[in-house]
């Protein structure tokens, strides 16, 4: 291809709103174009960059056995509503109806579609396992687009489905999906971990993210310095934490805290660990159909509400704050809420009021930490006005509902190995869930077994951020002056750049190791504008194409420059061997 020929509007000025840089380097280098917010064209070298990143998905997934397909970009509604992700979804799916008053939605994701491409040809146990794909367009209505192609409304993904007749041979296919995952994002060049995730709106029993790692990312993963775990902060699991403060001794007491409403106050005022308070936090949980309860979540003083743990541990759709005027009418006292049950053979002080019963039941659902089983010497809210409790032990309450809800930390012990964990930062290019009968019960997609019955499909999902890796990739490789693509998805492996267009000599030797490069199957740029030798070099800083042969002054000699863009490093080679020199860096 030639420079002069092609469309690459490279610009001096980024975006106003462009503060990533691969924002900033994907629009300035004539890669992509704006048309609405959280929607871009590809341009010719957007384009380019996204096949090979297609292709390289493509060998890789038809190596391990997957077959693509391609479904509709509108999905009917009822089949969200029969899967129960219509409500559950949100906002963020776009719904709509067409001139008949049929609705559809765009879809997001498409797990019911393809349960329904599977009922409809898949029947018998013979038939599995299949693994389908396809690379398509989504659309998800983001209420604040932003960062370029890394958080869009309408995006490039791969997304693919593995239907089974056992839970055993579904985990085997995603282990060989993740295997897959692991050579798909190698070959890209880029450094990732796979960390433990939660499986978020799509649901199932588990669920594996994929992540660049990149300070500009979104997510929080946590790492292990010891060993090989990572996970994202939603899903972080760690060694139960213990405390080397002393514990504080009381017998069970009500005991008078005027306007002690914060832990940090509490502790100060009692001279306790917070370890040993238990930490009170309210929330309205929603769910389908516009249904709500407030929720109370406790856990130790010493640690912090993990929402999606929390929202996962009710099933909610959502967690929203609750007001306090709302807590009171639920018969609750804000900044003196505790698990009430404790108080109810609490002896009675001198100066203290009697306990009425009622104060121990309030008709709300609650949810204990992992870390408080059978927790004793704690001192926790008594839902009465400057009142907390002291003495308190769980240890004899039944019928608790304990579930994993604390924000892991840095320096938190890992589950594993015991080693400290700390929090870096990353880009989530890819997701793996074990589903199950997650979408093929509602749906009602099933196969008969071996024995003639009808059982429904065992399904895996497997999905990737197509467009999404651009800026990934970018975000990892690039510098102050634009790109640095790695050669296999890289625009153009190498440029061929005459510095000076009306020198013939310099034309024609450019012509020629140009040709030579193509003959060999590189893939080969030609910059033969008539611009100046500083604004063709900036371009080809700008667009990280990996390497350069510069052909210049150096030409009397029999030399030319060869440039690796990474380095930015040059060394002169002679013309006879530039070619064989360019295909050795290039390997």
């Amino acid at each position: 291809m030639r420079f002069s020929k092609l469309l690459i509007p490279t610009l001096k000025e980024a975006p106003k709103d462009a503060v990533l840089p691969s924002h900033i380097y994907l629009v300035r280098g004539g890669f992509i174009y704006q048309v609405a917010s959280g929607v871009y064209d590809f341009l010719p070298l957007g384009k380019k960059v996204l096949d090979k990143v297609k292709t390289i998905i493509k060998e890789e997934l038809d190596n391990a056995g997957c077959q693509e397909v391609q479904l509709g970009f509108v999905t009917p509604t009822e089949l969200w509503k029969k899967s129960g992700r219509y409500e559950k979804y949100g906002a963020e799916l776009l719904r709509f109806k067409d001139r008949k008053s049929n609705e559809f939605v765009l879809g997001p994701t498409h797990e019911e579609m393809m349960v329904e491409l599977a009922k409809q040809f898949v029947n018998s146990y013979k038939q599995l396992p299949l693994n389908l794909y396809q690379i398509n367009l989504k659309f998800r209505d983001e209420a604040r687009p932003r960062f370029g192609l890394m958080r869009g409304r309408e995006f490039i993904m791969k997304d693919g489905y593995s239907f089974h007749d056992s839970h055993e041979d579904m985990v085997r296919e995603f282990n060989l999906m993740e295997e897959t995952y692991r050579k798909i994002f190698t070959r890209m060049g880029l450094d990732f971990r796979v960390v433990e995730a939660d499986s978020g709106a799509i649901g199932g029993e588990g669920s594996k993210e994929f992540m660049v790692l990149a300070d500009s990312g979104e997510d929080t993963i946590v790492v292990c310095d010891g060993c090989d775990y990572a996970a994202n902060i939603e899903a972080a699991k760690r060694k139960t934490p213990d405390s080397q403060a002393e514990a504080p001794e009381a017998l069970l007491n009500r005991f008078r805290t005027p306007d002690i409403k914060t832990i940090e106050d509490l502790s100060e005022f009692f001279s306790v660990d917070p370890y040993y308070l238990i930490k009170t936090v309210a929330k309205k949980a929603l769910y389908d159909e516009g249904k709500s309860e407030i929720i109370l979540f406790f856990l130790r003083g010493s640690d912090e509400l993990q929402e999606v743990k929390a929202t996962n541990s009710v099933g909610a759709n959502e967690l929203i704050d609750v007001s306090e005027e709302e807590l009171e009418a639920a018969g609750l006292v804000p900044g003196f809420m505790g698990p009430v049950e404790l108080i109810r053979n609490a002896k009675v002080l001198e100066d203290t009021p009697p306990f009425h019963e009622e104060i121990a039941h309030p008709n709300i659902k609650k949810v204990f930490d992992e870390t408080l089983k059978n927790a004793s010497h704690m001192i926790c809210g008594a839902n009465e006005k400057d009142y907390h409790i002291v003495g308190a032990n769980l240890t004899n309450l039944k019928d608790l509902h304990f579930a994993d809800i604390a924000q892991t930390k840095e320096g938190d012990q890992c589950a594993k190995c015991g080693g400290k964990l700390k929090f870096t930062k990353g880009i989530e290019v890819g997701h793996i869930f074990q589903l199950g009968t997650r979408y093929s019960e509602p749906l009602k997609a099933e196969f008969l077994d071996q024995n003639g019955k009808n059982r429904p499909f065992i399904m895996g999902t497997y999905g990737i951020g197509v467009s999404r890796l651009l800026a990934a990739i970018i975000e990892q490789h690039h510098d102050e002056k634009g790109s640095i693509w790695p050669v296999p998805v890289a625009p153009f492996e190498v440029v061929v750049i005459i510095g000076n267009i009306k020198d013939e000599q310099q034309k024609e030797v450019g012509e020629k190791i140009y040709n030579d490069l193509k003959s060999k199957g590189v893939d080969v740029l030609l910059d033969d504008r008539k611009e100046r030798f500083g604004f063709k070099m900036k371009d080809f800083e700008l667009i990280g194409i990996p390497y350069a042969v510069v052909i210049g002054k150096k030409l009397a000699d029999g030399c030319v420059e060869l440039i690796e863009r990474s380095t930015l490093n040059r060394k002169d080679v002679m013309v006879d061997d530039i070619v064989n020199s360019v295909i050795e860096s290039m390997q």
